[in-house]
This record gives structure tokens, C-alpha cells and sequence, in this order.
């Protein structure tokens, strides 16, 4: 707000929008205060600026220059808008100053220079600039206030009256957090500078420490500009300019008009290696993103409720209508669904819901193909009746445990008819709303009561989006449907360690789809603490997931301190921003700016979690597998490994022998793409099998071979999972859920919990009866010969059945073993001896062999009795007996 002494004919009028008044209240406190002040006292000789520019009076304005710096660190984009006018004519001309930002944006500094005076500005808490405004107009100084919104942006106004021969510099500075949607983080910058600009240039710096997957330029300013933008793109870093001359800004050739009429957008996305998001740490806060994918959707309960009231005639409900034959096509075979059209009355085309089957799918296109508006709005019963509905489903036992359940809300109205106090419609949808279904509200047209929706959407765990009724409504409503179309997770539960964090932001979310991402920040006590671990727990489609971090606090140091254009301070300032927009969420429409420093520090402290070890890092939570009490998990050791069958390297078998306390070790040499049988045991319903994989090339002519693939069938839980050197992977029937070996998390399905600790092991725990470890080596990517691989450990607490087989399996009942008349070998370092086993003699070598669990790059040695020709005499059969067709196969005729 601006209050500013007029003088002779010179007038200055600013008019802010009123969402970015709300906005401008939600700024943190490190944001300057909005008051005039001059630099030095002003005399207002003479005072002018555009930057979306128009002008009233004669067309001797000129834009000496036109400049859009932005640069993100991480999300956060820094936005500098300048530029330079001269009024050329001998007579004072008003001009308009509009400028559009992005919504929820924090402007932080606000500056017009005037024939070389400099005036700075602030922002002024809500209250406090009416009050302002109230009484600079009764004494009759110029003055502005907010108004009208646009889709996603708000306009900062400002009228003034300037006299010949006047140079002004307007220069404005906002901030905003770009978030994901669809995949996709966009920048987007509106270009309306009005007319031709001597200078006008766009400049964009991209700093991502996660790395950057793509960048892209979108040519959304029209083919007049193609081939103008330059971009450069490293790893971490990207710069993208925009410098069109004179002659390329105009229409045509001989035109004064200028072609630069739109948005500049700039689309980007980051890598994501792990799935449990990336912590990054700096300067004493810490943000964690998450937004995994490859994960099976979540089924959805979804209640289309749309408003068929008369106002929506014309345009509006064939755009609707439109939109929703698309959305219909896209539900997915799991989903269930109903439609209720509302007026005065409130109509079902179903009574339940139902699955989304071709045929259902088709009436429901024709039902909506049908629908005629009129009448008035009964926006109340409406949503009681789609509530009732998904509350009865849930009752009568339809609904997937797992499932996501939501309404979607098309209005464009206030209501007309029933309860029309908007107070009492939210009361009534907060009390009989189950707190797991999530609401959605899609305004649409210019005259709709936007501010009522979006409350009702943030109160029930939903958003809130507006649309505008003209040709692009049904694109606007299938985009929005596409952001809510795929959620992935359920109570998804951030949890950091409470002495080395504190002011965390939001740290439990109801659902997370596909495309978005979920941020949560906080203060980290870095004095006292070398790592920040945290712990997220969720639930995916047909698994429970429990995900974990670990991340340095000085990781990003040396990155960011040595990167000139990074902000030193995004992190306290995305912390700040998402505070502050959380606080507005929890008491919508009462906290005022001058709350905010009493309320900041008072964030509620996070749950206690269980530490072990060194301070800040967590034990692992209590359904995990290394603390199941019975039969623990095989861990890697610290010291002497306790032995246990188990398989690695080349395949190297050893197979411990309890009563005679003697290893047993054989290879097998079989071909790439072979898959060998490793346990069999149909009476537990358990198989376990390896997929062979061979070195890059022979050496010493013979080509090494190695386990690259093993797969695990739990029959009786009808659960299968698969490991190779790149992922991990449970599957329940057609659903699956993956996590890679850059995660450390779990998966938690039908009491079989399958954990990953990054880039190191997996174990897996059937109920308490049985566990699996399986390393994984890793080797240099360009090393000439050798490739990943996988080794597998068993513990022999593992309680099979009698009847179970298989290259390891035929050992769980250990055989009587005798070995005796040991002696010299051909090789002095290795004596042979005579081993009895199965009714054969078989010549043994005494030798080494590794055991990778407690060093997993170089082993421990095991000493143990090699067996020869692929364990022949020890091992039941041939080795090719053990070959099975698929990964989950059972071993026949054992």
C-alpha cells in the first residue's frame, strides 16, 4: 500500500490485487516493511514506471530497457523485474505500471528511482494497511489498495501522472517456491511489457544440488521467437537467456507494435536417485524433497459432484461435459466411482459406486451427455449426499483398505438454495467428512465465491483450483484431474531424530500423487550433529513402505559456498515460507503478519524416536527385520562372521555343517541366462532360485559367472520378490511395488517384510519362521571383465519342512559328513583329504573361500573343503537337475 503527498499534477495510484494482499501478509519476518520512504526526501519533481506497461496520454513513452533476472536455488526462485522509461513528450502523461506475479509469491523489495531519487518500500500487515489506506484517502493523498485475482498470477497495479522529460527505474523483487506438478517444476514469467523495449532480456540461473534431468524451454511466447533462446545446461546448473533485439520484438516489420505479449516459462525436472527423497542441509535448516515414482497406483473412490444449477448454461457445461467424458475414459480398472449433479435438487446416477468398467464408464458419459442446467445451487445436500456415500460404501466393506477416497467439487456459484451460510456448509462438511477422503474444489468462471472453495478444499485435506469459464475450461479441469488422478501413497509420515531438529514444518500427509512432490523443512542443530537421518513410513498399493535417509549436514558446503549465483539463504527461506503458509492453512482467514514472529518458534515439537549408536542416528522402527526377537535377520558382522550356507562370487557355494563344524564348497559352472534352483520346499510354499549372469568377456580362457537375478516365491502368501543389481521388487498379483539399491527403506506386505539398506543388503522376513540376506557387489563400471552381482546368505535357524530340496536346500537337514586322511595335495597349499558323504568317497581340497558379510569388498576368509566338478558326489544328482524355467519355479521331482 502507498501513500504518497500529491503535487501539482503529479498523481500516483497503487492498486494491489487482493490475493496479493493475503500474500503479502503471509511474508516472513525477514521481508522490509511497505512504507514510502525517499532517498533523498522526496520532492516529487517527477515520478513514473512500468513494467506490464500501458500509458494514458500521447505514445511518446520509450522503454530505454526491459530486464527479468531470475535464479533458483533449489526450487526457490529469486525474481528481479526492472525497467527504464522516459516520458519524451513537454507535457505530463499518466501511465499504468502492471505487473503480474505468481501467486502466494513473497515481494521483498520494492524501489522506483525518479530523475535519480530513489524511494524504497515495505509491506505493511493487513489491518495496518487499511488503516492507512482509510486515512490517506480522507485527507486526500493518493492511494492504493488490492482488488481482482487471476488465474495463477496477481496483479500489483500502480497509476501515476509524469511530467516531460521524466526518467524513471521501477524495480521489484519477489520470491516463490516452484512446485511440481505433472513431473515438471515450470518457472513461469509473464512478458507484457506493452511495446518496444531498446534493451529487453530474460535471464534464468537453474542451481539444483540433486542434479538436473532436463531443462527445456517451451516455446509459449509463439513461432516469432523461435531460435532466440539460448540455454546451457551442466550437471547441477543452467542458464537460459532471452534477448530479443528491436526489430525481432516487433509483429512485422514496419510495425511499432511489439510481439512480446505472454509468458516466458522455464521447465525443468531433477534426478531423483533414492526413493526416500533427498535431504539437503545448509546453513542450520534442512529440506527434505520426496516424489518417488515406479510405484503402483493406489485405487481410487472418487464422487464427481457438479453443479447443473442455470448459471452454468452455455459454454460452461459443454466445457464440463467435455472435460468429463475424458476424465471418465481415464479411470483405471481398480477405481469405483458415482456422479451427483446438483441444482435445487440433488441427483445420483448411481445409488453406490461402482467399478469402472467399459460399460459403466459409457452410461456414465451418457448420463452426463444428458444433463440440462437450471435451477438454483444447493451446494449443502450435495456434498452430505457424496459423503454419505463413500461413508456407506465403507461400512458395507467395498472399499480397498488401501484405496484413496475423494469428491471432486465443480461449482461456479455461491448457493442459492438450502443452507446458504457458508460458515455452516463448512461445519457441516468438516463434522461428516471421515478423515480419509479428501475434497477438491474446481471454481469455475469469474463471479465464483473462489475463497469459500478453497476453504473448503484446505480444511479437508484437499486443494483448490480456479477455472475460468471460456473455450480453455475443459483443458484447465482435465489438467487439474491429472494432478489428483494417480496417487501412489497414503499416510505418508516424515520423522526426524527430536534432538538434532526442531521446527519442522508439515510432516504427515494424507496422500501423495504422482508427478507432485512433498516438502518438509526444518531447523537442524549442526553444531552438535554429523548426519540427519529420517524415517519415512507410508502406504503403497499393495505394501507398506518404510523409508530412510542419512544425510551429512556439510554436504552442500563446498557446492553452494563456491556457486556465485546460489542464495546463501534458501533454505531458512523455504523453511519460512512453508511455516508460514501452514500457520495460514490452520487458522484460515484470522492470522494476521504480526502473529507470525510469536508463532514461528512454536512449531509442535516432532514425536520422540528410539536412538542408538552416536547421536542423531535413528534405530531402525520396531516392525523392521534386524529386531524381529525370535529369529533375527542376518546382519553383517562386526569381527568374526558366525558361518552360514550361503552362495557368492563365482557362484561360490558353502554349506556349514553344524555337528562336524566343517565348511563344504563347490562352484557350479553353468551358462548365463540359466536359472538354478536354490531352495525348494513345496510343503512351506517356498522357493528360491538365481538367475546366472556371465563376466564381459573370458579370462585365462574361462568365463566367470555370477548370480545377477534371484527371485523368492512365498507361495502360501501368494508373494513373489525379485533382486538384481538393480532393484528390488515385492509383487502381489498384478500389483508391484520396487524400491532401487540407492533406497534404504522397507516394504511390508502380508506379514513379509522385505528391507533395503542402500547399496548394501536386502533382507527379507517371513512372519518369524524364516529370513533371507542378499548382498550386493558392486564393481567399477568400466572395468574391463567383471559386472555386478548378487550373494545370498541363509541363516540355519530357517525352519523349512522335511521335503525340502534344492542346491542349498538338500543341506537344511544336515547329512553325516566324515572327512579323514588328510594329506599333501599338488599344490603344497592345499592338502587334499578323503570326504564320505551319501554313500561316495570324493577327494576334497583344503582352501579359502569369502565370506562377504562383515567386509563387503574384499571378505573374510572361511577355510572349508572344496568339493570338485560342480559339487558332484556331495550334491544330489547333476547340477543340472537344478535348472528351472522361470525365477519362481518349484524344483520337480527333487
Amino acid at each position: 500500500m502507498v501513500s504518497l503527498p500529491p503535487k501539482g499534477n503529479r498523481l500516483i495510484k497503487l492498486t494491489v490485487n487482493r490475493a496479493v494482499l493475503l500474500s503479502l501478509s503471509k511474508l516472513p519476518w525477514w521481508i522490509l516493511r511497505l512504507t514510502w520512504s525517499a532517498v533523498p526526501p522526496p520532492s516529487l519533481k517527477s515520478f513514473s514506471e512500468t513494467c506490464f506497461f500501458s500509458h494514458k496520454g500521447d505514445d511518446k513513452v520509450s522503454i530505454q530497457s526491459y530486464r527479468v533476472h531470475s535464479t533458483i536455488t533449489s526450487r526457490l526462485a529469486n525474481t528481479m523485474i526492472q525497467s527504464k522509461v522516459v516520458n519524451k513528450a513537454k507535457h505530463a502523461q499518466s501511465l499504468v505500471f502492471d505487473v503480474q506475479i505468481p501467486k502466494g509469491a513473497f515481494i521483498h523489495n520494492f524501489t522506483m528511482n525518479v530523475n535519480g531519487i530513489t524511494f524504497t518500500s515495505s509491506i505493511r500487515e493487513k489491518s495496518a494497511a487499511r488503516q492507512q489506506y482509510a486515512q490517506a484517502r480522507a485527507r486526500g493523498k493518493a492511494a492504493g489498495i488490492v482488488r481482482s485475482s487471476a488465474l495463477d498470477m496477481e496483479n500489483f497495479k500502480a497509476e501515476l501522472n509524469v511530467p516531460g522529460g521524466t526518467k524513471v527505474q521501477f524495480e521489484i523483487h519477489y520470491q516463490e517456491v516452484i512446485q511440481r506438478k505433472l513431473g515438471t517444476y515450470e518457472h513461469v514469467i509473464p512478458l507484457q511489457p506493452g511495446r518496444l523495449a531498446k534493451q529487453l532480456e530474460v535471464d534464468v540461473r537453474i542451481i539444483e544440488p540433486q542434479g538436473l534431468r532436463y531443462v527445456n524451454v517451451p516455446n509459449s511466447l509463439g513461432d516469432h521467437f523461435a531460435g532466440i533462446t539460448t540455454l546451457s545446461k551442466g550437471e547441477k546448473k543452467a542458464h537460459v537467456s532471452f534477448k530479443p533485439t528491436v526489430a525481432q520484438q516487433r509483429k512485422c516489420p514496419t510495425c511499432s507494435a511489439t510481439a512480446v505479449d505472454g509468458n516466458f516459462v522455464v521447465a525443468y525436472d531433477v534426478r531423483r536417485e533414492a526413493k526416500a527423497g533427498e535431504l539437503e542441509i545448509f546453513n542450520g535448516y534442512f529440506i527434505h524433497y520426496f516424489a518417488p515414482d515406479n510405484l503402483d497406483p493406489l485405487p481410487k473412490n472418487i464422487l464427481f459432484v457438479i453443479d447443473v444449477s442455470g448459471s452454468m448454461w452455455g459454454l460452461k457445461m459443454k466445457q464440463t461435459v467435455e472435460a468429463m467424458k475424458t476424465i471418465l475414459g481415464d479411470l483405471r480398472p481398480d477405481d469405483l466411482f458415482s456422479i451427483i449433479d446438483f441444482n435445487h435438487n440433488v441427483r445420483n446416477w448411481r445409488d453406490d459406486l461402482v467399478a469402472a468398467t467399459p460399460s459403466q464408464m459409457e452410461d456414465a458419459k451418457k448420463y452426463i451427455q444428458g444433463i440440462h442446467p437450471n435451477g438454483g445451487t444447493n451446494i449443502n445436500e450435495a456434498l452430505l449426499r457424496a459423503i454419505f456415500i463413500l461413508k456407506e460404501a465403507s461400512r458395507l466393506g467395498m472399499l480397498d483398505p488401501n484405496s484413496v477416497s475423494m469428491i471432486i467439487l465443480v461449482s461456479d456459484g455461491d448457493p442459492t438454495v438450502g443452507e446458504l451460510k457458508l460458515t455452516t456448509i463448512q461445519k457441516n462438511v468438516k463434522q461428516n467428512i471421515p478423515d480419509d477422503v479428501s475434497l477438491f474444489s474446481l471454481g469455475i468462471g469469474f463471479d465464483v465465491d473462489y475463497d469459500f472453495l478453497e476453504r473448503l478444499a484446505h480444511e479437508n485435506h484437499g486443494t483448490a483450483q480456479r477455472i475460468f469459464g471460456n473455450q480453455e475450461t475443459s483443458s484447465q479441469m482435465k489438467k487439474f484431474y491429472n494432478k489428483v488422478s494417480t496417487p501412489l501413497l497414503k499416510n505418508v509420515e516424515f520423522n526426524y531424530p527430536r534432538e538434532s531438529v526442531s521446527d519442522v514444518t508439515q510432516n504427515s500427509f494424507h496422500n501423495y500423487f504422482g508427478g507432485s512432490e512433498i516438502v518438509v523443512a526444518g531447523k537442524v542443530d549442526s553444531s552438535n550433529v554429523q548426519h540427519l537421518q529420517s524415517v519415512i513410513t507410508a502406504t503403497a498399493a499393495n505394501a507398506g513402505l518404510v523409508l530412510e535417509t542419512l544425510e551429512d549436514v556439510e554436504g552442500l558446503d563446498d557446492f553452494l559456498k563456491k556457486e556465485e549465483h546460489a542464495d546463501p539463504k534458501f533454505t531458512e527461506k523455504l523453511w519460512a515460507y512453508l511455516t508460514i503458509n501452514q500457520l495460514l492453512a490452520e487458522r484460515w482467514g484470522e492470522i494476521q503478519l504480526s502473529q507470525f514472529d510469536l508463532r514461528l518458534s512454536r512449531t509442535p515439537p516432532l514425536p520422540s524416536l528410539p536412538v542408538a549408536g552416536h547421536r542423531g542416528s535413528l534405530a531402525c522402527p520396531p516392525q523392521r527385520a534386524e529386531q524381529s526377537p525370535a529369529h533375527p535377520a542376518p546382519m553383517p558382522c562386526q569381527g568374526p562372521c558366525p558361518p552360514l550356507p550361503h552362495f557368492d562370487n563365482d557362484p561360490h557355494f558353502i554349506i556349514h555343517l553344524e555337528k562336524s563344524q566343517e565348511n563344504i564348497c563347490f562352484n557350479i559352472d553353468s551358462e548365463p541366462g540359466k536359472i538354478l534352483n536354490l531352495i525348494s520346499d513345496p510343503d512351506s510354499g517356498v522357493a528360491v532360485n538365481g538367475q546366472v549372469i556371465g563376466a564381459k568377456r573370458h579370462e585365462n580362457k574361462k568365463l566367470s559367472t555370477y548370480f545377477g537375478k534371484i527371485g523368492f516365491y512365498f507361495k502360501n502368501k501368494g508373494l513373489k520378490v525379485e533382486i538384481s543389481t538393480e532393484t528390488i521388487t515385492l509383487k502381489d498379483g498384478s500389483y508391484s511395488t520396487s524400491l532401487s539399491w540407492s533406497d534404504t527403506g522397507s516394504i511390508i506386505r502380508k506379514r513379509l517384510l522385505v528391507s533395503v539398506k542402500k547399496d548394501r543388503k536386502v533382507t527379507i522376513t517371513m512372519d518369524t519362521e524364516m529370513s533371507f540376506l542378499v548382498l550386493l557387489h558392486r564393481v567399477w563400471k568400466k572395468h574391463p571383465v567383471n559386472v555386478d552381482f548378487l550373494g545370498i546368505y541363509l541363516p540355519p535357524t530357517n525352519q523349512f519342512s522335511s521335503s525340502v530340496h534344492g542346491l542349498i536346500g538338500q543341506f537344511m537337514p544336515e547329512p553325516e559328513v566324515r572327512i579323514y586322511n588328510e594329506r599333501p595335495g599338488q599344490e603344497p597349499e592345499k592338502p587334499e583329504a578323503t570326504m564320505e558323504v551319501k554313500g561316495h568317497k570324493l577327494t576334497v581340497t583344503s582352501g579359502m573361500q569369502k565370506d562377504y558379510r562383515g567386509d563387503r569388498v574384499f571378505g573374510t576368509k572361511v577355510h572349508c573343503w572344496f568339493v570338485h566338478n560342480s559339487g558332484k558326489g556331495f550334491v544330489d544328482g547333476h547340477y543340472k537337475d537344478y535348472l528351472v524355467p522361470h525365477l519362481y519355479s518349484f524344483l520337480k521331482n527333487p
